[in-house]
């Protein structure tokens, strides 16, 4: 057999199913992404959609390994792809080799290049660009081109992440972009992700965006010239639909075969629910992950300056309880960010417990005590009071809310609740840093990331940096600014450990946030749907949907 005719074959068996075989694909989503760039903005439901059409050059895979997408080997220091060396004027950092697989193109045939690689180092290492991405491009201090497959990155110092590398950009489409931003945020407004999203050169993945309507759906494609594994479906839509409660009902009319996992899918009650009723409908997969559920306190809001405001506000609240009746004990209760199933959790780490009686008398010796009303109020006469904010229309996260706004009230707190679509949350006000008082919503992280954008004080969004940070409550803390840059900086997983540790217990003892629980990741699909692998963590599954296929 000829090479022609084996490739032919090959195409050939991996090819979509014929018209009317479950050709295609309609998955529910609960939010909608506020931008496309796969840079910008850090949101889940935006790292969902743009995982069908633009890669990463390596991703952590459902085993919670590092992999290559688009890169041939992944640089280690043993096969020499990264290596220490000197830098100018002394100090050491690191030279990371990245060679793409060969046949790479973006959706309009031009070659995906490390020119590629170079323009992207660029744009990201400008504050100004907004980027918040997880393996930042401004680890590097320079780029060598070293031919059309191959790039040297030189790193600042040594990092222990220098094998993780995200997304790149297409420089013919969004080179010119770039060159016409001449002030902050233009690139951010200009950008053609968000201006012209069915442009067909931004995209390098198995699938294009063939259809857009913001707010409503986004309509995939296969890309003609994607060289992996041919894409199982000849069409995929993500469709929005914001109250979880009318997302069931659309997965039980078949209106959508399925709904995201990730987190912006169905609540996990739902799920257990669906399942109980439902058994033989869909296939149903709970996936323990390191989505982490949380209040986010505003540091900048007098009222929570002091730390036993905030630890009564953590006292006050009956975590364990209310994941034992809302997720049927299924969800961990957090004593920080880092989850029990992470190589760097150190469970040494205490979870504070519910108290509702420890709570009002640290209250009391911080200066509040309670009025006729029962609200706490200082000498000044001002009420301990906050607006207290999450995603609207998600049923679940409503009813999180009312349980702890009653807690609280027991501990003479008091919450006005103001929800927001998930869309103006996350690109607006938390963005902006808009909110007054506590906002919850869930981070997800990656298997080895360090909480450099959600911690790190050079990470609080501001004008400066095109609230391009994730740093939201505006947390800064010196001791915590030097363990994340030593973690980055520590090859020894030992070692890095004990950082990791340090970290960890700064965290519980300043508080600035109120942890809640883990989230186990609840899943439907349509029991013909096979290759659908959830991840746990930050890397959708959407990274390999060219597995997805029908039965």
């Amino acid at each position: 057999m000829t090479l022609v005719a084996a490739c032919l074959l090959t195409a050939a068996a991996n090819a979509a199913p014929a018209p009317g075989q479950h050709d295609t694909l309609t998955i529910g989503i609960a939010q909608f992404p506020s931008s496309l760039h796969p840079d910008i903005d850090p949101e889940v439901v935006r790292s969902y959609a743009m995982g069908f059409v633009i890669r990463p050059i390596t991703a952590f895979d459902a085993n919670w390994q590092n992999t290559c997408l688009l890169c041939t080997e992944l640089p280690t220091l043993e096969n020499g792809l990264a290596k220490l060396e000197t830098r100018p004027g002394g100090g050491q950092g690191m030279a990371v080799t990245i060679t793409l697989k060969p046949g790479l193109s973006w959706g309009d045939g031009e070659p995906v290049t490390a020119r590629d690689i170079a323009f992207t180092w660029r744009l990201g290492g400008n504050p100004a660009s907004g980027f918040s991405n997880a393996n930042p491009w401004s680890r590097a201090t320079s780029v060598d081109v070293v031919d059309d497959r191959t790039a040297v990155l030189h790193l600042d110092r040594v990092r222990a992440d220098y094998a993780q590398w995200d997304q790149i950009l297409p420089e013919h489409i969004e080179g010119p972009v770039a060159a016409r931003a001449a002030a902050p945020g233009d690139y951010i407004n200009a950008t053609s992700f968000n201006r012209a999203p069915v442009t067909p050169g931004l995209y390098d993945g198995p699938y294009l965006i063939a259809g857009y309507d913001s707010g409503s759906r986004i309509v995939l494609e296969p890309n003609p010239h994607w060289s992996g594994t041919q894409p199982g479906f000849r069409r995929i839509v993500l469709r929005h639909i914001d109250n979880t409660a009318a997302l069931q009902a659309n997965l039980l009319s078949g209106d959508v075969d399925m709904v995201a996992g990730e987190g912006i899918g169905l609540t996990i009650d739902q799920v257990l629910a669906l399942q109980k009723q439902h058994p033989d409908s869909f296939r149903y997969t709970f996936k323990p992950s390191l989505t982490y559920e949380h209040i986010d306190l505003k540091a900048e809001n007098p009222l929570l300056a002091d730390v036993r405001v905030r630890r009564a506000l953590l006292m006050a609240i009956d975590r364990q309880t209310l994941v034992d009746r809302l997720f049927h004990g299924t969800q961990p209760v957090a004593a920080t960010w880092v989850n029990p199933l992470s190589p760097n959790y150190d469970a040494s780490v205490p979870a504070v417990k519910f108290d509702p009686a420890g709570a009002r008398a640290l209250l009391k010796d911080a200066g509040w005590t309670p009025g006729e009303d029962g609200i706490c109020r200082n000498a000044a006469g001002e009420r301990l009071s906050f607006e207290f904010g999450t995603t609207a229309g998600n049923r679940l996260r409503e009813l999180q809310q009312q349980v702890l706004q009653s807690n609280l009230k027991n501990a003479c707190v008091e919450v006005t609740i103001k929800n927001e679509p998930a869309r103006t949350l996350f690109g607006e006000t938390l963005k902006k840093r808009s909110f007054t008082g506590m906002v919850m919503y869930s981070w997800s992280s990656n298997v080895t990331e360090t909480p450099l954008r959600t911690l790190g004080s050079s990470q609080i969004p501001a004008a400066a940096n095109n609230y391009g940070g994730a740093n939201y409550p505006g947390f800064a803390d010196p001791k915590m600014d030097a363990d994340i840059a030593a973690a980055e900086g520590e090859l020894d997983p030992v070692q890095r450990k004990r950082i990791w540790a340090e970290m960890q217990r700064i965290y519980a003892d300043r508080l600035p946030v109120l942890p809640l629980f883990f989230r186990s990741e609840a899943h439907v699909t349509p029991t013909w749907l096979q290759g659908y692998a959830p991840t746990g963590h930050a890397d959708p599954g959407t990274d390999w949907a060219e597995n997805w296929r029908p039965k």
